[in-house]
């Protein structure tokens, strides 16, 4: 069975950082492209980042280039996101989807919310 968990999701000030993360289990995780992709307040699903499988090629929205960053750690199952410079805009559930689609399997979310 898939499993992925996100954690490290919070409440921070405009400006501020996060670090997300995303167990996976039940897969063979470094066979698989990895997204993160979140829900807003406007309940719209937006592609953020995505990870190809190897780790040496990453892809973002242009909202977010520059600001986030996302790895991957093959040996521990995860993978991560890194939030900086956060505006209030980024305010959403953010989910982990294992391969490249948005409608794939993903993980319960973690929130964030970014405001003064």
């Amino acid at each position: 069975e898939v499993q992925l968990v996100e954690s490290g999701g919070g409440l921070v000030q405009p400006g501020g950082s996060l670090n997300l993360s995303c167990s996976a289990s039940g897969f063979t995780f470094r066979d698989y492209d990895m997204t993160w992709i979140r829900r807003g307040p406007r309940e719209v699903l937006e592609w953020v980042s995505t990870i190809r499988k190897g780790g040496l090629i990453t892809s973002y929205t242009d909202s977010v280039k520059g600001r986030f960053t996302i790895s991957r750690d093959d040996a521990k199952n995860t993978v991560y996101l890194e939030l900086n410079s956060l505006k209030t805009e980024d305010t959403a559930m953010y989910y982990c989807v294992r391969g490249l689609s948005i409608g794939g399997p993903r993980g319960q979310g973690t929130r964030v919310t970014v405001s003064s």
